[in-house]
């Protein structure tokens, strides 16, 4: 069944998609930049002929495999897939990036497009009504293309925070949302009584939400036992550019979680976003650092390599620290 805002949520060759309702699978292939004519395709583990790829639609739930012909022979580079996953849905990006305090929408675009986010945080606020053509988010990042992942900031009860994601879901059909209940305004902390409560009810409901929490280990946990589907440590107070303040507990986190972990708040710089992924999250979660920057979309650039160089590092393996020296060249056979 398509979603209010008429699109349908369909996988395609393992990636989930949110295309228009009614769309053929000839259209779906152009869409894609691929000739209908060069291509098969499988739906729901069926193979269609490809004189009917015109009249089959695509429907909600559809999966579909579509391939080609390539080079054959076993001389193909394993490609290294280093994507994540969250409820489902896999992303390629580790760096996710808010929409607020930017000049403008344009320059909050250029940002989203030079940090190659696949996913960006939207907060639900009310529709300008006095003001019809008044320019709106959707117009500049298009959410067929990136994941908007409505938000509650502002919420200071669990309440508000469920009211505020019920309408989200019915204005766009979104489920996998970012929750957060703010303690109190001055240090935007997480109330996490308020945090746990909201998130049962939530995922009761059927949403799927990444929960924005105090950097404890054991809080962690039991938002996960209550349904999160990622857990999101901050690593300081939301817009002060401390970078990670306790380092320890963000790894603790990462070591017990099932679920995907991602620092949330805090981070002012590349070099911190490196940090938090050298510790083993999945991701960064930033705004501020980026739409506060002098240079906004050349900082974006800047925390899009510096989360790519903190997965590396993590990846590689970091050397053992020592308390003391160890020299790189070998004493034997010195003059």
């Amino acid at each position: 069944m398509p979603h209010t805002d008429g699109t349908v949520t369909i996988t395609v060759n393992g990636e989930h998609q949110r295309v228009a309702a009614g769309l053929s699978l000839a259209d779906l292939a152009s869409q894609l930049g691929l000739v209908p004519e060069k291509v098969a395709v499988e739906r729901n583990l069926e193979v269609v002929p490809r004189s009917t790829l015109a009249q089959v639609q695509v429907e909600d739930g559809d999966e579909i495999e579509i391939v080609h012909f390539v080079g054959g022979g076993d001389h193909g580079v394993a490609v290294d897939d280093d994507s994540w996953e969250v409820a489902g849905q896999r992303f390629r990006s580790r760096l996710i990036v808010g929409t607020g305090k930017y000049k403008d929408f344009a320059q909050n675009a250029a940002a989203v497009e030079a940090a190659g986010a696949e996913i960006v945080t939207v907060a639900v606020r009310r529709v300008n009504v006095s003001d019809r053509n008044a320019p709106m988010l959707t117009d500049y990042i298009d959410p067929r293309k990136v994941t908007y992942l409505p938000n509650t900031a502002g919420c200071f009860t669990a309440e508000d925070a469920i009211r505020t994601l019920r309408l989200a879901r019915e204005a766009g059909g979104w489920e996998l949302v970012k929750l957060e209940v703010l303690g109190e305004a001055k240090t935007l902390y997480p109330d996490m009584v308020e945090t746990l409560r909201a998130t049962e009810i939530l995922a009761k409901e059927g949403f799927k939400p990444m929960v924005y929490c105090v950097d404890d280990p054991i809080a962690a946990r039991r938002l996960e036992d209550v349904g999160a589907v990622a857990i999101m440590p901050l690593g300081a107070p939301i817009g002060s550019g401390l970078g990670i303040q306790n380092k320890v507990t963000i790894r603790l986190i990462v070591e017990g979680a099932k679920v995907p972990v991602l620092v949330d708040a805090g981070v002012g710089t590349a070099s911190e976003a490196a940090v938090a992924m050298e510790l083993g999250c999945d991701g960064v979660l930033m705004n501020t650092a980026i739409a506060e920057a002098k240079d906004p979309v050349l900082m974006a650039r800047a925390m899009r390599v510096g989360v790519e160089a903190g997965r590396m590092a993590y990846r590689a393996g970091r050397m053992g620290m020592r308390r003391y020296a160890d020299p790189s060249s070998p004493l034997a056979g010195l003059i």
